[in-house]
Order: structure tokens, then C-alpha cells, then sequence
């Protein structure tokens, strides 16, 4: 749905470029999937570089923040363009949200076999919302995830 104007190509493809950041933060979860389908890790060759990048301490926080603060909550940026950076945003608020439970999971001593299934879960989660918006963006739609677009919509005017 492109209901706030049409979309130039040069936007869709910046839309694109927030979902880097919910892939790159969710690579650490899908260790234990890469390491029983290593032919999977090839998807995450090309972002090698912006992995090693989001290493540095507080860049990831920089990021978000830059993102937040230049992109989304600024309105002579095209609607089209904030909202998937909102988007993205919420990907990787949720992909920090669940490291929490996770070590917490880790410090009350559930089943490895738990935090495993749980970790394979955000991962293919986060990976396919990012795909899907992505690919949407690339077509000029609003990508519709559930509870999470609606979020979106609450925050960006």
C-alpha cells in the first residue's frame, strides 16, 4: 500500500538499508542453526563486514540512535522511508528484548535445549520480517507485520 505518495526508486532502496540492522543483530542467534546448515551461513557473506562493525562497543547503540533521531523523527524524510526505519527499529528493540530473557533463561539454568529452540526462533523470525520487508520495500508496499506496523504507525506522523 503506497498511500502517502509514490515512492522514486532512490527511496525504496534506502528504505532497504535500515533492515541491515535487525539482520546484523541477529546473527549471534542463529549460531546454532548455521552450525547444523553451514550452506545457511552463506546468506550472511556479504553483511561480514558490517558484523565485524557492530562488534565496536556502543556503535550498535550509536546506530540506533542515529537512526532514531536523524531518520525517523525527521519529517523532510519521505513518510515511506521513516517508517521502515521505525520498523526495523522495533525488529531490533525485540531482538534485544529477547537477548534479556535469554540470559536470564541462562541464569535460572533451563535446558540448553530450550534457549537453543528459542534462539532458532527470533533468529528465522527476525530474518524472515527483515526479507519480507525488504522485499516489499523494493516493490515501493509498507510492509505489514502484525502489532509491529502498528507500533509504527503510532510513532510516525
Amino acid at each position: 500500500m503506497t498511500w502517502r505518495g509514490s515512492t522514486t526508486v532512490k527511496d525504496r532502496i534506502l528504505a532497504c538499508l535500515p533492515y541491515l540492522l535487525p539482520l546484523v543483530a541477529v546473527f549471534g542467534y542463529g549460531a546454532f542453526l548455521i552450525n547444523q546448515f553451514p550452506l545457511f551461513g552463506l546468506l550472511f557473506l556479504p553483511l561480514l563486514p558490517l558484523l565485524s562493525i557492530y562488534q565496536v562497543p556502543y556503535v550498535s547503540l550509536l546506530i540506533f540512535l542515529g537512526l532514531f533521531i536523524f531518520v525517523v523523527r525527521n519529517e523532510k524524510i519521505t513518510h515511506f522511508i521513516r517508517f521502515n526505519a521505525m520498523q526495523a527499529l522495533l525488529l531490533a528493540i525485540s531482538i534485544f528484548l529477547f537477548g534479556i530473557l535469554s540470559n536470564l533463561l541462562a541464569l535460572i539454568s533451563i535446558a540448553n535445549f530450550a534457549i537453543q529452540t528459542l534462539s532458532t526462533t527470533i533468529f528465522l523470525g527476525i530474518l524472515a520480517a527483515a526479507v519480507y520487508s525488504i522485499a516489499q520495500s523494493l516493490m515501493g508496499r509498507y510492509a505489514e507485520i502484525p502489532a509491529i506496523s502498528d507500533a509504527v504507525y503510532m510513532q510516525v506522523r
